[in-house]
């Protein structure tokens, strides 16, 4: 919901340092897997219930992710660029809550697998937007520079991490913050396969169910 929104000061805030590893030759997909073992790092704090090292994982995964597109645009960006990026986030959202499941078995599991199982509508239905989207030569006006179409939603990336460090910084509410975010992304789920329903229409071409 916000993520269009912030892109533009996430961009003007990274410009620096992006710059600055651009010059020196650090390759973006070397960012892009230091902030996976970073957020990694972060998921195992998590885990042993350490909360506040928790969230510095989470927050140096989330420079790193965008660092790393910002340093592609100045080398050129690449397909197995916009591969890693996209594969390491979706790995890392779901990890992330699995380190508060770990941490209160008890009380935080269940919360946890349905907060993980909206993530994978979310992930789905953006994923198969994103494919129908490409072969049909569409792009996102809000999102120009990313590799792929970006379809909105009210349950994004900004929202996701707002939710996250609250997390952190509250890991007792843990269940209630994960059914409420689950929540808002079965809707955003349920938003992007009406938007799919309605912009794709009934025609396809041959292959479009293989």
């Amino acid at each position: 919901m916000f993520d269009a929104k912030l892109l533009p000061l996430q961009r003007r805030l990274l410009h620096g340092p992006a710059r600055w590893l651009a010059v020196r030759g650090v390759p973006a997909d070397a960012i892009t897997l230091a902030g996976f073992a970073l957020g990694l790092c972060g998921v195992a704090a998590a885990a042993a219930g350490w909360f506040w090292l928790a969230l510095a994982g989470l927050i140096a995964n989330r420079v790193a992710d965008g660092l790393d597109g910002e340093v592609a645009r100045r080398a050129g960006p690449t397909d197995r660029g916009a591969f890693l990026d996209i594969a390491l986030d979706f790995v890392f959202y779901a990890l992330f809550p699995l380190g508060f499941a770990l941490a209160e078995p008890g009380t935080n599991a269940l919360p946890a697998l349905v907060l993980v199982t909206s993530f994978v509508g979310t992930g789905s239905s953006f994923l198969a937007f994103s494919v129908i989207a490409e072969r049909r030569g569409l792009s996102a006006e809000d999102y120009p520079t990313k590799g792929i179409y970006y379809l909105g939603g009210i349950a994004e990336g900004s929202e996701t991490i707002g939710i996250f460090v609250a997390m952190c910084l509250f890991p007792g509410a843990f269940p209630v913050l994960a059914l409420a975010f689950a929540t808002f992304c079965f809707i955003t789920t349920l938003t992007r396969w009406l938007a799919g329903w309605q912009l794709f229409g009934a025609d396809r071409t041959p292959d479009a169910r293989d």
